[in-house]
C-alpha cells in the first residue's frame, strides 16, 4: 500500500485507513491503481479531493458516492481550510503526472511550507515549467516515487521503449498480438500502435470506455476478430494460454514493464516500458527543485544519492491553535456520557409487554385491540408522553426528582419503598414496563462492561403472557440478581403490592409535581386513590 499521513498536518494522501490516520482531516487520491488505493470503497464518507477523470473513475469502479468527491481542475491553484472557521487556509494546486489517465502530483502551500507529493510520476522536462514551480518557490518537503530509484537499474525512455515494441511486432507480421496491461495505463501506447499498423486494437468493454473518455483515436473496438492487437489483462499472459492461443494462430505476448519477470515461453517478451520514473530522471527532478528533504513513497525501494541536491532544512513552524482544534476535533475517545445522550436520542421499545393477568390467555387479537384503544382515550397520561414510547413514568420520575441520581452509575438508587422489594411489575391493561433503569437499557453490552454495570436482564426465551410465563420468570432477572436462584413457585410480586404497582402506574404525571419524598411516596400514592 503506498500512502501518506503528513506530519503536523490534516493532510492525508492515498491512505484510507481511517483507524490509523489520526487527526487527518483532508483527503487526497492521486491515481486510481488498486496500490493507492486500499482501504478506499463505497463505504467512504468523507470528503476526497482528485482530478477529474480520477473522480470519475472512481465513482464508476468503486461506486463512491458523488456527495464526498470533489474533483479539483489540473494546473489550478484552490484554496482549502485547515480548520472549521476558515481562519487558517492552504493552498494546492494539481499537477500533471504523467503516470496513468487522471494521475496527478498534489502541491500543498500552508503554514507548514512548501510540500510536493508526486504520486507514481515520469518525469519529464516539461514539468518544471509549470507555473506553480518557476515561480522560485522553496520546496521544503518532496514526497517522491521511488519505484525505480536504483542506479543499477537502467531504463530507455518511453518512446524508446515503444520504439523497440514496434520494431518487435514488425519482425512477426504474420502473428497476433497480446499485449499484457494493468486496469489503467498505457492507453495512449495501444493508440500509438493502432495508428503505427493501421489495425483495430481490440479492449474489453471496461477499457474501452476509459479510452472514450480519454478522447483518444476512433481505433478501438470490443469485437474479437477485428484486429490483431488485442490488449488483455497481464495476468493472462501465461504459459498455458500461450499454447492455446497459438493453436488458433501464430500469437507473440508483450509485457510493457519495468519489472523483473520471468518469461514462462519462448513467445512472451518483456520490453521496459515504464510510467515511473528512471533513476537518472529522478536525479534531475531533485536538482532541479533542490527541496529541504526527501522522503520515499515506496517504503520497500532505495532512495538515495539526493544529498548534494539538497537545501539546507529549516525548522517546522507551530500548528496554529485553530487547526490544531480541527485535527484534534474528532479523534477523541467518546466518552460515557457521549454514548449515553446518542443513544438516548433513539426511540426504542423498553422493557416487556404483559398481557393483563385478568385477561383470558386464549382472548383473541380484536379483544386487545379493543382495550387498548378504550385505554388510550381513558389514559391520564398528557399527549405528549403518549406520543413518546421511550418516555415512562420511572423516567419521568427521574427527570421530576434529580437529586435521587446524585450518586454514581453503578449505585443502585430504588425509586421507592416498594421496588427495593421487587425486582419486575406485573403490569396491567398491557402497560409496557421497563425492567431496569430507563438509563441502562440504553447502554450497549460492551459500553456496560467499561463503566461497570451488571449484565442487562435479557430474556431468554419467548414469554407470552400464557401459563408458562410463572416458569419463565427467572430468564427475565439479571444474571447476577439474588431473585434468580429463587424457586420457581415463589411470587415475584406480593399480592398486597400488586395493587400498589397498578395504582402508582395510573397515577397522573401532574402528581408527581408534589415534591414527596422517595420514603413517603408509596403512601402519599395510596393516599390519592383513596375514595372521598
Amino acid at each position: 500500500m503506498n500512502g501518506v499521513l503528513i506530519p503536523h498536518t490534516p493532510i492525508a494522501v492515498d491512505f484510507w485507513s481511517l483507524r490509523r490516520a489520526g487527526t487527518a482531516r483532508l483527503f487526497f487520491l492521486s491515481h486510481m491503481h488498486s496500490d493507492h488505493t486500499v482501504g478506499l470503497s463505497s463505504t467512504w464518507a468523507r470528503p476526497l479531493y482528485c482530478s477529474p477523470i480520477t473522480a470519475h473513475l472512481l465513482h464508476r469502479h468503486l461506486q463512491v458516492s458523488k456527495q464526498w468527491i470533489q474533483p479539483l481542475e489540473i494546473g489550478e491553484s484552490h484554496v482549502l481550510p485547515l480548520d472549521e472557521i476558515g481562519r487558517e487556509t492552504m493552498t494546492v494546486t494539481l499537477l500533471d503526472a504523467n503516470h496513468c489517465p487522471g494521475s496527478v502530483m498534489f502541491l500543498f502551500e500552508g503554514y507548514f511550507g512548501t510540500i510536493l507529493y508526486t504520486g507514481d510520476f515520469r518525469y519529464t522536462p516539461s514539468m518544471l515549467k509549470e507555473p506553480a514551480l518557476t515561480l522560485g518557490k522553496q520546496i521544503h518537503t518532496l514526497y517522491l516515487d521511488n519505484t525505480n530509484c536504483n542506479p543499477a537499474l537502467v531504463l530507455p525512455s518511453r518512446q524508446e521503449a515503444a520504439h523497440q515494441i514496434v520494431q518487435l511486432i514488425r519482425k512477426h507480421p504474420q502473428h497476433n498480438i497480446k499485449i499484457g496491461l494493468y486496469s489503467l495505463g498505457k492507453e495512449s501506447l495501444l493508440e500509438q500502435l493502432a495508428l503505427e499498423f493501421q489495425t483495430w486494437v481490440v479492449l474489453s468493454p471496461r477499457r474501452l470506455e476509459l479510452v472514450q473518455l480519454l478522447g483518444l483515436a476512433d481505433v478501438f473496438t470490443v469485437e474479437e476478430k477485428a484486429g490483431r492487437i488485442h490488449a488483455v489483462d497481464h495476468m493472462e499472459i501465461c504459459h498455458s494460454n500461450m499454447l492455446r492461443w497459438n493453436q488458433t494462430h501464430p500469437t507473440i505476448a508483450i509485457l510493457p514493464t519495468s519489472r523483473k519477470i520471468h518469461s514462462s515461453h519462448p513467445d512472451i517478451h518483456v520490453i521496459p516500458y515504464s510510467d515511473h520514473s528512471s533513476y537518472s530522471e529522478l536525479c534531475a527532478f531533485v536538482a532541479a527543485l533542490k527541496p529541504c528533504q526527501v522522503v520515499p513513497i515506496v517504503s520497500r525501494q532505495p532512495c538515495g544519492g539526493f544529498q548534494d541536491s539538497l537545501s539546507p532544512r529549516i525548522s517546522m513552524p507551530l500548528i496554529p491553535d485553530s487547526v490544531q482544534q480541527y485535527m484534534s476535533s474528532s479523534s477523541r475517545k467518546p466518552s460515557f456520557l457521549w454514548l449515553l445522550e446518542r443513544r438516548l436520542k433513539r426511540p426504542r421499545t423498553q422493557g416487556v409487554v404483559f398481557e393483563s393477568p385478568e385477561e383470558s390467555a386464549d382472548q383473541s387479537q380484536a379483544d386487545r385491540d379493543s382495550k387498548k384503544t378504550q385505554k388510550e382515550k381513558l389514559s391520564p397520561w398528557p399527549a405528549y408522553l403518549e406520543k413518546q414510547p421511550s418516555h415512562h413514568p420511572l423516567q419521568t420520575k427521574k427527570q421530576l426528582f434529580p437529586d435521587l441520581y446524585s450518586k454514581e452509575w453503578n449505585e443502585a438508587v430504588p425509586f421507592c419503598e416498594s421496588q427495593k422489594r421487587v425486582t419486575m411489575l406485573t403490569a396491567p391493561l398491557g402497560f409496557s414496563v421497563p425492567l431496569r433503569s430507563t438509563d441502562e437499557e440504553f447502554i450497549s453490552l460492551k459500553t456496560r462492561e467499561e463503566i461497570g454495570l451488571g449484565s442487562p436482564l435479557v430474556p431468554l426465551g419467548d414469554d407470552d403472557g400464557g401459563p408458562e410465563a410463572t416458569e419463565n420468570q427467572n430468564a427475565w432477572m439479571g444474571h447476577g440478581s439474588p431473585l434468580s436462584h429463587s424457586s420457581k413457585g415463589t411470587p415475584l410480586l406480593a399480592s398486597e403490592f400488586r395493587g400498589l404497582a397498578l395504582k402508582y402506574l395510573l397515577t397522573p404525571v401532574n402528581f408527581f409535581q408534589a415534591g414527596y419524598s422517595s420514603r413517603s411516596f408509596d403512601q402519599q400514592v395510596e393516599k390519592y386513590h383513596k375514595p372521598c
